[in-house]
């Protein structure tokens, strides 16, 4: 996608000329190619340096306390009354849940929603999705190092690698390591000790720490990717770890997404991380929604396409019609963009209903960066069901073994991660409650 589809064609048609010429060994190309790279990098330096518009300078700022100087009054605070017992089963689910909605997306990723419903129907698959995929497309296409045919009933056996979990067990070691006053640079240093590979804004953040550039810098050297879904797939630790601390988890999630992102980036991360911490004591869309949203700038872009995806759910009572309006009103935007993506994660949670089939099911139908909004929407519904009101359908076929990419803890138990989380959330809450 692009909002400047004709550039796209001269691109293309440019690069489609050098390779007719460079068969043909035309003495002409090796001295276009110089001239185009040469033009493409100057072009290149002078949006990286222009700038956002005044509209995003005065009501989009990355200061954390910029930030909490634009965002409305929040509740900050939840009493969490719940036993032990009750708080790990929620971690558990909220686990669980992410990792059966990411799981659902992963064969899909990407698809738009007219083709996942062509093929659901070519295999005989329910629709709108009721369970994991029976087959796959492409089964032998390699994802983190296995092939998706890992990611279908007849061949799941565990939590297979995905960057949407990674992430989230790499945000427990972190927590684990420096406690929750944890700070940009120990996330960077976690990087650098625990991940050998990372997507878009991730990648170049990464790179940028390799070659000794410090954070927030980090977010911005090189770096278009910044306000795309790669921040808010990081939300779900921070709000394990603050349960019913939404302000808390918001603050983590900044500092987490400083690395890599700026403006809309950090806040879809912010806003996930609220509604995630929220989910332990709020079982009520509406009221998820309103504290995430009391936790970012009020006028920033994200939280007016929130509101408006709000009224859209609203007025509409039928997610096709809604996707049909976000796919009208961001035309050009790109399909893993942080707005557009938090616009379908909703229209999941609006649409589901509570159930928990029902709302990953819908929000992986509607297509878009859907392993990814499948697993937040899964992540915030197990965290208000909790694990044992999860169905079997979901967790059964995950058994206990997680397998991740991190370096120093590629093999895991879901059980386990459930009570070192709960660990954590005890700690926190001892703390700052």
């Amino acid at each position: 996608m692009s909002y400047f589809p004709e550039l796209q064609q001269q691109f293309d048609q440019l690069r489609l000329w050098l390779d007719v010429r460079h068969e043909q060994c035309s003495s002409q190309v090796s001295a276009v190619r110089r001239e185009m790279s040469a033009a493409l990098n100057r072009w290149r330096k002078r949006l990286e340096s222009a700038g956002p518009g005044r509209d995003s300078r005065e009501n989009e700022p990355d200061d954390l306390r910029g930030i909490r100087r634009l965002r409305p009054k929040g509740p900050r605070k939840l009493e969490l009354t719940m036993t032990d017992e009750q708080l790990h089963d929620r971690l558990l689910g909220a686990w669980l849940g992410r990792a059966a909605g990411c799981i659902l997306g992963c064969p899909v990723e990407g698809h738009d929603s007219a083709a996942i419903e062509a093929y659901a129907k070519q295999i005989g698959q329910k629709w709108p999705l009721e369970d994991y995929w029976k087959a796959c497309a492409t089964p032998d296409e390699i994802r983190y190092g296995a092939p998706v045919r890992v990611y279908t009933k007849p061949h799941l056996k565990r939590i297979e690698r995905d960057d949407d979990l990674t992430y989230t067990v790499l945000g427990l070691l972190i927590l684990e390591a420096n406690g929750p006053e944890f700070t940009t640079e120990d996330v960077g240093r976690a990087w650098l000790k625990h991940l050998p590979m990372a997507c878009t804004a991730e990648h170049v953040a990464l790179e940028n720490l390799r070659g000794g550039v410090r954070p927030p810098r980090t977010a911005v050297r090189n770096n278009p990717y910044n306000e795309w879904i790669g921040a808010d797939i990081r939300s779900d630790p921070w709000g394990y770890a603050a349960a019913g601390l939404p302000e808390l988890a918001a603050e983590m999630a900044h500092r987490d997404a400083r690395l890599s992102h700026v403006k809309n980036g950090i806040y879809g991360e912010m806003f996930f991380s609220a509604m995630i911490s929220a989910a332990f004591v709020v079982d009520d869309v509406d009221e998820l929604v309103r504290i995430g949203l009391s936790e970012i700038p009020r006028q920033c872009r994200l939280a007016r396409a929130v509101r408006l995806g709000q009224k859209w759910i609203k007025a509409d009572g039928d997610w096709r019609k809604t996707l049909a309006r976000v796919n009208r009103r961001f035309a050009g935007m790109h399909h893993v963009h942080t707005i557009n993506n938090a616009v379908l994660t909703i229209a999941g949670l609006y649409y589901g209903e509570g159930d928990f089939t029902k709302t990953i099911g819908v929000t992986v139908s509607m297509g878009y960066d859907n392993d990814c909004t499948g697993a937040t929407a899964g992540s915030i519904c197990g965290a208000m069901l909790g694990a044992k009101k999860l169905p079997a359908r979901w967790t059964k076929p995950l058994g206990d073994d997680v397998l991740t990419y991190i370096k120093g803890a590629e093999r895991l138990k879901s059980s386990g991660l459930a009570r070192r989380f709960f660990k954590v959330a005890r700690m926190t809450r001892a703390r700052f409650a």
